[in-house]
């Protein structure tokens, strides 16, 4: 007895040590996202720029204007927005994965992206333009495409399947994005001109990100994380299985419905702004399962961390790799994230 409970105080401990070092490497990351650039700025530099314009108190007056307006009004709103996209995402493959049961499922298994891709790719091609939204129009089309999407997902494996089986799920997602892949595909065809500006979407991108963009994302995470780890307790049944949660008392029906909807609006939130970006969903919850293990009330609040900071680092080799040219920041997800999917696809073959 006493052996048992010394193992669970060393797990703890382990645990606590692993999560403060999370703690300090996302510290880490976001001060050197920010500093680094065409224009280096240092930590020093960086923290005393922050804490004056958060509080007003200490003096900056010896730094260049400049500096203060690169890190402040360029760099800090892009990081701030690679963090909450890749968090967004993160939490989103965390809550799919563990909802279909399937270490492989994400946004892109039910269709999420492909829907906000067809609906961005329409405004550009088309030219639509709509004055009450402005510069919204095009996250609005793309956010409401990918919802659509889902929607129409959710609805169809419903009828099909009261308890919204996993299997049935999965496979009226694929069903429904190669559909909505097709349209793209016709959709693309007819761009011209502005097939650059597409492809550019389609691969993900933080140039231009502003304070207001972050302003619309950061509450919208808030509350998907909030009401994700309300049910993070149920999410842990579900991994069971569906009659293993049903003998247990849990609306398997409900919960997945809620689960799945809250994970495809935060998909959608992202992929709205930033465009179509890969493998943060699949990358992070796996290395934070890996760690803390795989109760939910852990792994989606440290999955949020773990890829908004694995994500704004991505962002950072993006533009600083071939600078001054800009690479997509989906591109540089995929060059990293798919040695990691292969290595995932040949573990679980050995592991039956």
């Amino acid at each position: 007895m006493r052996s048992e409970r010394l193992k669970t105080n060393k797990r703890r401990a382990g645990r606590g040590a692993a999560a403060a070092g999370l703690a300090a490497l996302l510290v880490f990351v976001l001060v050197l996202c920010v500093g680094v650039g065409s224009v280096a700025i240092s930590p020093a530099q960086s923290l005393r720029i922050i804490w004056w314009k958060l509080t007003g108190m200490g003096s900056v007056s010896d730094l260049d204007p400049s500096l203060i307006s690169i890190l402040w009004d360029i760099r800090m709103p892009r990081v701030a927005m690679a963090f909450l996209a890749g968090g967004a995402l993160s939490l989103s493959g965390a809550v799919m994965q563990t909802i279909l049961q399937n270490p492989l499922a994400s946004s892109y298994t039910l269709g999420v992206s492909s829907g906000a891709s067809l609906g961005a790719a329409i405004v550009i091609v088309s030219g639509i333009t709509l004055p009450v939204l402005g510069t919204l129009l095009l996250p609005a089309a793309a956010f409401g495409s990918g919802f659509l999407v889902i929607a129409v997902v959710l609805f169809i494996s419903a009828r099909i399947s009261n308890s919204l089986q996993s299997h049935t799920v999965i496979l009226m997602g694929m069903s429904v994005s190669l559909f909505v892949n097709a349209l793209l595909t016709l959709v693309s065809s007819f761009a011209g001109a502005k097939s650059q500006q597409l492809l550019l979407w389609q691969m993900g991108s933080f140039s231009g990100m502003r304070w207001y963009h972050a302003g619309i994302l950061l509450p919208i995470c808030l509350v998907g994380l909030f009401l994700l780890i309300r049910h993070a307790r149920e999410l842990d049944i579900l991994s069971f299985g569906d009659e293993n949660a049903l003998s247990l008392g849990v609306n398997v029906r409900q919960t997945k419905f809620l689960a799945l909807a809250l994970s495809s609006f935060l998909t959608g939130a992202a992929v709205c702004f930033t465009g179509t970006i890969g493998f943060v969903d699949l990358i992070a919850p796996h290395a934070v399962r890996r760690i803390f293990g795989a109760e939910n009330g852990k792994v989606l609040p440290l999955s949020f961390l773990f890829g908004g900071a694995f994500l704004a680092l991505c962002d950072m080799i993006s533009r600083t790799l071939l600078a001054p040219r800009e690479l997509p920041v989906g591109a540089v997800t995929a060059i990293l994230g798919t040695p990691f999917f292969i290595w995932l696809y040949v573990r679980g073959g050995k592991h039956g």
